[in-house]
């Protein structure tokens, strides 16, 4: 098993357990104190852990603005974005929503003909200002964290539009609750685009599985394909694809390359 792919399943485990001592995991890892010692140290960089006399504890994660998050994971979120633009034909209509990795997928579109992308991320539309993608921003109030637009029924109609494809981030990926977010407003915007979209794609790096936050979005049922980054554990893909979930991996060792 890989360095960040083991990292990925202490993570999951200790989500999962909230406290666990470090000889517990390294009986469930296979591997010596040593070794966890070194993973655990890197999750502690990380904050997604606490560190306590004999043992570690999960930190319950908090949004972020967007400035500080576009650099989480950004090798994962890169290479998912990449496989999310491949997915998109000449001629068609998406949207993409005003997450981090779904924001990574505007240089990959920039070859594409007669795009039209539906968005509410201030980044997304202007990045793609001065490329011949036509661009159509929801109509709403505007997010200063998230330099998104959340939407407003009485400035925008979203029976207008025909989306073919919809690329939503997330940030919680769960079998009970399906993909959540930590905002109302964001969660009713994607709700809206996820009812109308012929086909929903969840662009997120394996870091969200596993856990639900404040807001749910969607049950899993309502989407037909998540794409995510190959640190995802085995025994995750195999809960997921038991329930039917159709998993993309994309190798992040590629955007080294």
């Amino acid at each position: 098993m890989y360095m960040i792919e083991r990292q990925q399943q202490i993570l999951h485990f200790v989500r999962q357990h909230k406290v666990v001592k470090l000889v517990t995991l390294t009986k469930e890892f296979n591997v010596s104190m040593e070794t966890i010692r070194r993973d655990i140290q890197q999750l502690m960089q990380d904050k997604k852990i606490e560190k306590f006399y004999g043992g570690i504890k999960y930190i319950e994660p908090v949004e972020g603005l967007i400035d500080q998050r576009l650099h989480e994971q950004l090798t994962e979120k890169i290479a998912i974005a990449k496989a999310s633009a491949s997915l998109v034909q000449d001629g068609e209509c998406i949207f993409i929503d005003s997450g981090t990795t779904t924001y990574q997928m505007t240089p990959f579109l920039l070859d594409k003909e007669k795009l039209t992308v539906v968005t509410n991320s201030l980044p997304v539309a202007f990045d793609l200002i001065g490329s011949n993608i036509e661009v159509i921003l929801l109509g709403g109030k505007v997010r200063h964290s998230e330099k998104s637009v959340t939407s407003n029924e009485f400035l925008f109609h979203f029976e207008h539009l025909n989306i073919n494809k919809a690329f939503i981030c997330a940030s919680g990926v769960s079998l009970e609750k399906g993909i959540s977010d930590f905002n109302l407003e964001e969660a009713i915007t994607r709700k809206k685009i996820i009812s109308i979209s012929q086909t929903v794609y969840v662009a997120t790096d394996s870091s969200k599985f596993n856990k639900d936050v404040a807001i749910q979005v969607c049950p899993l049922e309502e989407v037909d394909v998540i794409i995510t980054d190959n640190a995802l554990s085995k025994k995750t893909i195999q809960h997921f694809s038991d329930k039917g979930i159709e998993i993309k991996l994309v190798n992040t060792s590629e955007e080294h390359q």
